[in-house]
């Protein structure tokens, strides 16, 4: 399936019905009086998150929903049926963002989760509903009210425990197919990954979702090379790991000139956790390693892992090093929902 982040749709909800001008005309009753019913109200647009989609390619293929209008009104007080609701799937961690791609309106964060985007225009009344003492016979209704129309963006941003970043042909890939069962492609060349893959590890019984987006080069939080297109999927991760190729020659500014794309696309993404690795370190001696190590772990102030990805050296440390940051952050959005569930709770008072 082809993965897609993006889609630019149009929205419409439904048109209220209009209401009826009719007259009760039954034999032995003179004057009747009105008796139009009122219009049926108009479909109303829905989003609804859902865990069994990863990708908008949907939307491609189709750009616009456009929900039912309501019935019209009919005589003997017959109200005119609703239009039917469209309901719009979404993956989890799709945010929806107005014509202006800045207005965020809405974040779908929550499988299940709806929200209602476009409400249907309410429907016109009958002609009943304007009888007075002195107008009994009202021989005009009101027309329908109109539905609501909309460009919006979907953006979806993947939900992983583990984002991978680094420099194009660090390894990155190559890791996710080691300790996952994901099948990205993996060649020789900078930015052979052109979009987000998603692996499953786990570690010590704990499932660890681990998302591979497209390496990162200087400027490319202004667009250079592939730009920060796929930064946002790495938004949501708990922590990262940053893959550093061990054989280029100053593995300490192959590290910071990542972090300072960090740090210009959003200031928050550097207050997460990272566990750092210098990959491909089958390919030096164990001096050379050593050496790099040393001069990444006085840069950096921390411990920094080394290991070989194609070897299968290192990587369970790294991956148990990750678990203690994922579980952490696990533990603490538990105890964020609780917090909330109590405060809905205490919202309600028996009278």
């Amino acid at each position: 399936m082809k993965f897609l982040d993006q889609a630019k749709i149009f929205i419409q909800s439904g048109d209220g019905g209009a209401g009826c001008v009719s007259f009760r005309r039954e034999k032995y009753i003179e004057f009747g009086g009105p008796n139009g019913g009122d219009g049926g109200k108009g479909g109303s647009v829905y989003f609804e998150a859902v865990e069994n989609l990863n990708t908008l390619i949907d939307f491609r293929y189709k750009q616009h929903f456009k929900a039912h209008k309501g019935q019209n009104g009919m005589g003997s007080q017959m109200t005119g049926a609703k239009g039917e609701d469209i309901i719009i799937k979404v993956p989890v961690g799709t945010e929806i963002l107005a014509d202006d791609q800045k207005t965020v309106i809405v974040d779908m964060v929550t499988p299940g989760q709806k929200f209602l985007i476009a409400k249907g225009g309410d429907g016109g009344r009958g002609n009943m509903q304007f009888k007075t003492s002195v107008n009994q016979a009202p021989r005009y209704a009101e027309p329908g009210w109109p539905g609501q129309e909309m460009w919006v963006w979907l953006r979806l941003k993947v939900i992983a425990d583990v984002g991978l970043i680094g420099q194009p042909n660090a390894g990155k890939s190559t890791f996710l197919s080691v300790v996952t069962k994901a099948r990205p492609k993996i060649a020789d060349y900078p930015f052979t990954t052109l979009h987000p893959n998603l692996g499953v590890a786990w570690v010590d019984n704990y499932e660890m979702v681990i998302a591979d987006i497209p390496g990162l080069i200087e400027g490319a939080h202004e667009g250079t090379g592939l730009g920060d297109r796929f930064l946002k999927h790495v938004e949501r991760c708990a922590a990262f790991l940053h893959i550093v190729d061990a054989t280029v020659e100053d593995v300490v500014n192959e590290y910071q000139v990542i972090r300072k794309e960090l740090e210009l696309y959003d200031e928050k993404l550097m207050q997460k956790p990272e566990v750092v690795a210098l990959n491909k370190c089958d390919a030096l001696t164990p001096e050379e390693v050593q050496a790099k190590v040393e001069a990444m772990e006085k840069a950096l102030g921390h411990k920094v892992y080394a290991m070989s990805a194609i070897a299968r050296q290192g990587i369970f440390d790294c991956l148990l090093d990750l678990n203690k940051y994922i579980t952490r952050d696990r533990a603490h959005k538990d105890e964020q929902e609780s917090v909330e569930d109590c405060e809905q709770e205490k919202t309600w008072s028996p009278i």
